[in-house]
């Protein structure tokens, strides 16, 4: 049973890399952190690992978030249990340098990256109430990315870079109109650039590819640990209790791209991503 003066943290992506470094960090502040995952058998690695020398507080719950239906499933699963969501970290992120499609139909990177993500705090949302918190790692790929509206899948523009800069601009827009549609709901919505992090994000796990280039510069690159500060700021700081629809870095509201300040685009996109899910925000 989960006390009433515990706060309850959601992270996705919570197996390896910044995900895992923030679902450390949370549960040393005394949260109740539920781990996010697609692989069960990584998952159950990673709590091991977690847990094996710490008294903390975390549970492992299994989510494809390439799959809305295994998004649905989850979030019905984790209101059985839970009694709300102090703070969700949407941390998960993919990249491939080929173009794949999710369960559902999607490009990929824009399926997991942001309407996975979208369909996930939707649903979360009546689970929510005044003073939580939702924190969206983006990247600053963003500063070269557009949102093809006319071509989302990217049947016809796809490469790596399109693909990831699409769904990380599609982060923050999402972060700016998500904050304006509920800014009287007292939760705030934040988006963070961690910086250019050593992680297996890129990484073929089928054919190892990108683990080399990973490697040899690795020096140049921020732990996983440096990588989550401004996520876990965002997440548990009260200077930024009051802070929503803002991108930060290094723990500081940062400068984005013009494509990311678009009104416009960030209602087209939302619009967009409500049709897709067939999950409508409902307007108070």
């Amino acid at each position: 049973m989960i006390s009433d003066d515990k706060k309850i943290a959601v992270v996705t992506g919570a197996n390896s890399g910044m995900g895992k470094a923030t679902v450390a960090a949370l549960a040393d502040q005394g949260y109740t952190v539920v781990m996010l995952c697609r692989s069960k058998e990584r998952g159950e690695t990673a709590l091991q690992e977690l847990t094996s020398q710490h008294n903390r507080d975390i549970q492992l719950m299994q989510c494809d978030l390439g799959s809305m239906a295994d998004i649905r499933r989850f979030t019905d699963e984790f209101k059985q249990f839970y009694p709300r969501v102090d703070v969700l970290i949407n941390n998960a992120g993919v990249i491939s340098l080929d173009r794949r499609e999710t369960a559902d139909g999607i490009e990929e990177q824009f399926g997991v990256n942001h309407i996975g993500h979208f369909l996930l705090t939707l649903r979360l949302l009546d689970w929510m109430s005044e003073g939580s918190r939702i924190v969206v790692v983006a990247s600053g790929a963003h500063k070269v990315g557009r949102i093809h509206f006319e071509d989302y899948n990217l049947r016809n523009h796809f490469n790596a870079i399109n693909a990831y800069s699409q769904s990380k601009l599609a982060n923050i827009l999402f972060t700016r109109e998500l904050a304006l549609r509920i800014k009287d709901r007292g939760i705030t919505v934040n988006c963070a650039h961690p910086g250019a992090v050593a992680t297996s994000m890129g990484v073929d796990r089928n054919t190892g590819f990108g683990k080399s280039i990973t490697g040899l510069l690795k020096h140049i690159f921020l732990t996983p640990e440096e990588g989550a500060r401004t996520a876990i700021y965002l997440a548990t700081s009260s200077k930024v209790s009051n802070k929503t629809g803002k991108y930060f870095y290094k723990c500081q509201v940062a400068k984005t791209s013009k494509a990311a300040k678009s009104k416009k685009s960030a209602k087209r996109l939302f619009e967009i991503s409500e049709q897709l899910t067939d999950e409508y925000l409902e307007m108070d």
